[in-house]
């Protein structure tokens, strides 16, 4: 399943936001799932078995509990999918902040040359 497919779903996005905070046991994310979503542990072991085959979270043993985490270098493919967004997006912005900063020293030079020329315009 891809990335994109997995994070469709509001309960796994949840899930990686809660990681995203720090490290959880199975049973700490089953609690917060119950409580947004009033879904049961099973079904958050579902989710959280999805997120593991997409290598989103990692999981290691510690006695009886399962411990999850983030695999933030698996996010890596979505930040490049979503970075080409980005890029076509900053040197439009870029210029638009030129051209308002160009426009605020133009008013500040016409105000402090002439200020009683700018009064007169005003009114």
């Amino acid at each position: 399943m891809a990335i994109f497919e997995t994070l469709a779903d509001p309960v796994r996005r949840h899930i990686l936001e809660l990681l995203a905070r720090g490290e959880l046991s199975a049973g700490e994310i089953a609690a917060s799932t119950r409580d947004r979503f009033g879904i049961s542990q099973p079904a958050t072991s579902q989710h959280l078995k999805v997120l593991r085959e997409t290598d989103l979270v990692r999981v290691r043993v510690d006695g009886p509990r399962r411990i999850y985490t983030v695999n933030t270098p698996a996010l890596d493919e979505l930040h490049a999918w979503l970075a080409q967004f980005h890029d076509q997006f900053a040197q439009p912005l870029d210029a638009l902040a030129t051209e308002l900063a160009r426009g605020k020293r133009e008013r500040r030079r016409r105000h402090t040359a002439d200020p009683g020329e700018s009064a007169a315009e005003s009114a």
